[in-house]
């Protein structure tokens, strides 16, 4: 289904990208029929998230796998570099299209795979949708790879104004060579008479940049953005890790790389609404938004209770329905910091694996505990 809170962004996507917004909500509506009725098992999923390698060029202060508690410089340097041959993800590809689903590339920091123009040309070929999620550095250098791919949506992080973004990235330049590509980028759609890719960015609202969140709608309108998206911080703390373990347990499964999240958030909350408030009751040319648009009181819980449960009595994920990850070394997850997986699919057809014995069990222990503790302030339990 489509929450409440997120109806404002669906709405958006519907008038910029009308038969995407009507395949999504067609796809949901049938996953949560599964949901329901299923015991377990779903119809394909909406969505594939392809991880194309673990590498980034950069060690944002707040990120989870390379950031001061990021948890993937911690791993050795075959895990680091394990990466799908683009001959192989061309097979995945195929396995994937039959149904459809609106596929994800990421990382790490994807531009650094070899091959993705390639691959985004294949995916295409395919008559899939595609949207690619980067830090924008290596955008100036990729800009006509990107736009002559046919790529759908382009999704770029950045974190404030030119000194405030760099200081968080820890890269100083960083902020203009964005800048660069994105406007190399609006050069090249226009000279090719192309509306695609639709250029979104995405803010990570951080202790080191919520008091300035005003530098993003000024950079957005600079860059020629089509929308502006603020996220909440996802954090925890040893007591929700220590709880998940019971879980994990049953499972047969990990979630240490939700070690990478353990931090306190430092943020004031009713300042941090206000700002926002202030922010989107403003007039722009592109679309602005909060993820997820919390209320005043539910923002103030997000943000200080320790004991914080998600959003509301009716709480729960059910992003194993709708939703698949894939990541570099083949496996097939129902959730980004869990070891859990359904199988391979390097060996096994993605149709065999979708709904095989352990992905209905992970369904059904899921449904049956409705949310798991590192749950409460992940992104996929509000998306859907």
């Amino acid at each position: 289904m489509i929450p409440l809170h997120n109806i404002r962004r669906f709405l958006s996507k519907s008038v910029q990208q009308p038969l995407y917004a009507a395949g999504v909500l067609k796809k949901r509506l049938k996953a949560y029929f599964y949901y329901l009725y299923g015991n377990g098992r779903s119809s394909y999923p909406e969505s594939v998230t392809l991880f194309l390698t673990h590498r980034c060029n950069l060690k944002c202060r707040m990120c989870g796998q390379w950031g001061r508690e990021g948890v993937t410089k911690k791993h050795d340097a075959g895990y680091i570099n394990s990466e799908i041959r683009v001959k192989d993800m061309e097979k995945i590809i195929d396995s994937l299209a039959a149904f459809r689903p609106n596929i994800t590339l990421f990382g790490g920091e994807p531009l650094l795979y070899r091959g993705l123009a390639r691959i985004i040309k294949y995916i295409k070929g395919k008559g899939v949708h595609c949207l690619l999620i980067t830090n924008g550095s290596m955008i100036e250098e990729s800009a006509r790879d990107i736009v002559e791919s046919g790529l759908d949506e382009l999704n770029v992080s950045l974190d404030g104004g030119k000194e405030l973004h760099d200081e968080i990235r820890g890269h100083s330049g960083l902020f203009e060579k964005i800048v660069r590509g994105l406007e190399k980028v609006r050069r090249i759609k226009a000279e090719m008479n192309k509306k695609k890719p639709i250029v979104n960015l995405q803010c990570t609202i951080t202790k080191y940049n919520y008091r300035h969140l005003e530098q993003l709608p000024a950079a957005a309108e600079r860059i020629g953005a089509d929308s502006l998206t603020f996220h909440n911080l996802i954090f925890l703390d040893d007591a929700i890790l220590e709880k998940q373990k019971e879980f994990d347990g049953a499972l047969g499964s990990a979630s240490a790389d939700w070690e990478g999240f353990k931090f306190l958030p430092d943020i004031d909350p009713e300042a941090l609404h206000d700002k926002i408030t202030k922010i989107l009751s403003a007039k722009h040319k592109f679309t602005i938004d909060l993820y997820p648009n919390l209320s005043r009181e539910a923002l103030i819980d997000y943000y200080t209770k320790v004991g914080y449960a998600g959003p509301g009595s009716l709480s729960r994920c059910y992003s194993p329905w709708v939703t698949a990850y894939v990541f570099p070394d083949g496996e097939v997850r129902p959730c980004l910091n869990s070891t859990y997986s359904y199988g391979n699919i390097l060996t096994d057809k993605f149709s065999d694996i979708w709904n095989n014995e352990k992905a209905v069990k992970f369904r059904r222990f899921l449904k049956k505990n409705r949310i798991f503790p590192v749950c409460v302030r992940c992104t996929e339990l509000y998306r859907y």
